[in-house]
Order: structure tokens, then C-alpha cells, then sequence
């Protein structure tokens, strides 16, 4: 078992999370606070839990889906039901002794248990109240649900993604719940730091559609640029050509990624022919306005030798490539292992294995110190903790509140 004691400090260590979201955005945000030392309290319903305990396989060795282990590592389970008067006492309790709430809850959905915020902060102003909705807490469609999948479509997301000649598609993990919750990770990040200024919490409020619509980047900038609609363009970049996907000789595909004249110039030397005098070619505006025909004629050349021959020339010439790994290979590769990018919670008593956490510092580093925890594995501490006698935790479990 690893020695918690031995363990550094986090840089969010001492601070206290009540986390009330489920599912995946709101929960990765509350992940990545927890890697980053928070104290993080899950709060589950009875008997059933978050969703995504449920959503398998597959699963571990202890019953533990590979979905809900994806986000919720260093966290302790608490299961109360909300919505029974007793149940908003315990949760009050906690919050008088926490710095952030996270929720995704419909917009006013905890009003009715007075777990809104304008309830709350009367009792704890420095509180820092999160939460993280569909379409966010103001607007004509604030009330609607959200889901991952309709705001790639709502958003323009999936008209840009997906071969030219295709239907739209999504992208392969859920995108948007995952960059929005990096996103009311940093403004609880910045909300903590402000409170170091003024002494007070606010409210946090970001949602899916606008994590989505900022996502659209240079290309949805393109589209404020000249009014125009963007295209689908499959594996091709809008405003960098060659900057796609090609097959080598025997369809094995890789990535080319010519950043600028000067690449291309030595991709033109490698392949032995002179397009960077063209002028059809020269700049960047030009191949980008002659595309079609530039990309036909490499798609000829590289299928002239296999992938691995083109990887090793574009290569050693500093021309950016890679090869398209299935995720089997992109976890073997040896910087993912360099990297810590596999966490293995054995030491812990846990089969669980997870993908690391990204997030690299020098001097209060991230810290996997739980695996995912099981349902209502802390409710009997978290209550004591709170005051609570073993007489009353048995009659709240008796009474089906936690």
C-alpha cells in the first residue's frame, strides 16, 4: 500500500469541494481539483449512484465500470438523498464547511431543496458556487438539458468534422463535456484567487454551448473573417495546406503537417521536385487556393513507398509527420510510459488502471491517492465527521436518506 503520509502536499490541498455533479463534464472538473490535492466529496443518490457506475462493460475486477473510473479517482463517495428535508440538513452542513460547490443541475433545479445559490451564499459568502449546464444560466434556451452529443451538433462542431463527401460526425470521445469542464476548472481556479482579494465567493456559470461555439477557434473566426460559411473538410486543414492525412504505399496512413513555406520548401526536397518555385504553390494563400491540384499530385507520390519510409524521410528532413495509432498503440508508446500517462491503483488494493492527468508541476505535483471510489464508501465517515452518532447513521440508512 503506498504511504499517504509520504505524499507532497497538493497545490489545492486544504481546500474543501462538495461536488454534486454526475456523469462526465462536471465530474472531470472536480477530478482534476482532486488531482490537484482538494479534498472532493461526491454526493450520490442511494442505492444508485452517478449514472456511469452503471454505464458497462466494460468493467474492472471489482465491478467498477471503465466509464465512471475515467473521472472520479481521489474523491470519497457520500450517497444522501437531496431531495427529503433531513437529507438538504446534511448537505447544508457540508457546504457551511466547504470552499467550492460544483453542480449540473438543470438551471433552478436545486432552488426548490434551498441549494440554489443566492440561498447558499447568504450562509457562507465565500462560497464559490460552479456549475455547469447545457446552454448556462441565462438566455431563451438556459432550461433546456444538454448533452454532449446535440451541442457538437448545435454548436457547428459537427458540420466541420467528417469527410468532405460524408455525413457530419462527432468526435470520438465526448469533446465538449470535457473542454467544458477544463473550463469551470479554471474559473474555480480564478474564482479561489479572486477570493484571496476580496474575501467572497461568486458564482461560476459556464456551459456546454459556449465551450463548444469557443472551440470552433480559427475556424469559426474564419467565418467572422468573411462571412462565409466553413466547409467540411475531412482530414484537411482549412487554412494550411498540405496539412492532412495521406497513404503511404499499401493504404497505411500518417500525417503531414506543413506549418509554413519553409517546411514545404523541404518537403519539395525530399520528394525531388521544384512546386516551391511555382507560383501556385509558393505561399501558403497560393496552395490553400490550389489545394485540390496540390494534393492529388502528393497523394501520387507517397503512395510510392510504404509509411515507414515516409515517416523516416520527413523526419530526419524536420518536416512534421506522424504515424495514426490505434489507442492501444498510443498508450504503449514509450513517452506515454515517460510520461506517467497510465496510473496503476494496485498499491492501493484497486485493479483499477486510469489514464494520467496531464498536468505537470515542479513543486506540489499531482497525486493519484484513490482509486474511484465505491458507492457510499465514505458516508458512515463524512456523517461522523459532521457530528453524527452511529445511533443516527444506522436510522438515516434505515430511513433511506443516505
Amino acid at each position: 500500500m503506498t504511504d499517504m503520509a509520504k505524499m507532497p502536499e497538493g497545490a489545492l490541498h486544504g481546500i474543501k469541494v462538495l461536488d454534486l455533479s454526475r456523469v462526465l463534464a462536471g465530474p472531470s472538473c472536480t477530478q482534476v481539483l482532486a488531482d490537484l490535492g482538494a479534498e472532493v466529496i461526491k454526493v450520490e443518490r442511494p442505492h444508485i449512484g452517478d449514472e456511469t457506475r452503471h454505464w458497462a462493460p466494460p468493467t474492472f475486477s471489482d465491478d467498477t465500470s471503465a466509464y465512471y473510473a475515467t473521472i472520479n479517482r481521489n474523491k470519497k463517495s457520500l450517497t444522501v438523498d437531496i431531495t427529503t428535508p433531513t437529507g438538504q440538513t446534511i448537505i447544508k452542513q457540508l457546504i457551511a464547511e466547504s470552499d467550492i460547490l460544483v453542480e449540473n443541475f438543470k438551471v433552478g433545479g436545486l432552488k426548490k431543496y434551498g441549494l440554489d445559490y443566492d440561498s447558499l451564499k447568504q450562509d457562507n459568502p465565500r462560497l464559490i458556487y460552479a456549475s455547469l449546464t447545457g446552454f448556462g444560466q441565462t438566455g431563451p434556451d438556459a432550461k433546456r438539458p444538454g448533452y454532449d452529443y446535440i451541442i457538437q451538433g448545435l454548436s457547428g462542431l459537427m458540420s466541420i468534422t467528417g469527410p468532405s463527401d460524408g455525413e457530419p460526425h462527432k468526435v470520438g470521445v465526448a469533446v465538449v463535456d470535457l473542454f467544458a469542464g477544463l473550463q469551470l476548472t479554471i474559473g474555480i481556479q480564478a474564482a479561489l484567487l479572486a477570493r484571496q482579494n476580496t474575501g467572497v465567493g461568486q458564482h461560476v456559470d459556464v456551459a456546454l454551448l459556449d465551450s463548444a461555439l469557443a472551440m470552433l477557434a480559427n475556424v469559426g473566426m474564419n467565418h467572422l473573417a468573411s462571412d462565409k460559411v466553413p466547409p467540411r473538410l475531412g482530414n484537411q486543414h482549412p487554412n494550411i495546406v498540405p496539412y492532412q492525412v495521406f497513404a503511404g504505399q499499401g493504404e497505411q496512413h500518417f500525417i503531414l503537417a506543413c506549418g509554413n513555406d519553409s517546411q514545404f520548401a523541404k518537403l519539395c526536397d525530399v520528394l525531388a521536385v521544384d512546386w516551391y518555385t511555382d507560383e501556385r504553390f509558393t505561399t501558403n494563400p497560393q496552395r490553400v487556393a490550389n489545394r485540390g491540384l496540390l494534393c492529388s499530385d502528393l497523394t501520387k507520390h507517397f503512395a510510392k513507398q510504404p509509411r515507414t519510409y515516409w515517416l523516416e524521410v520527413l523526419d530526419q528532413a524536420g518536416i512534421p509527420c506522424g504515424a495514426i495509432h490505434n489507442v492501444a498503440e498510443a498508450l504503449a508508446m514509450p513517452q506515454a510510459q515517460a510520461r506517467e500517462m497510465i496510473v496503476n491503483f494496485t498499491e492501493q488494493g484497486s485493479p483499477v488502471r486510469a489514464l494520467g492527468n496531464p498536468i505537470k508541476l515542479s513543486a506540489s505535483p499531482v497525486t493519484y491517492r484513490t482509486p474511484p471510489p465505491q458507492l457510499s464508501e465514505h458516508t458512515d465517515s463524512t456523517l461522523v465527521n459532521l457530528g453524527y452518532d452511529k445511533a443516527t447513521i444506522a436510522k438515516l440508512k434505515a430511513d433511506g436518506i443516505v
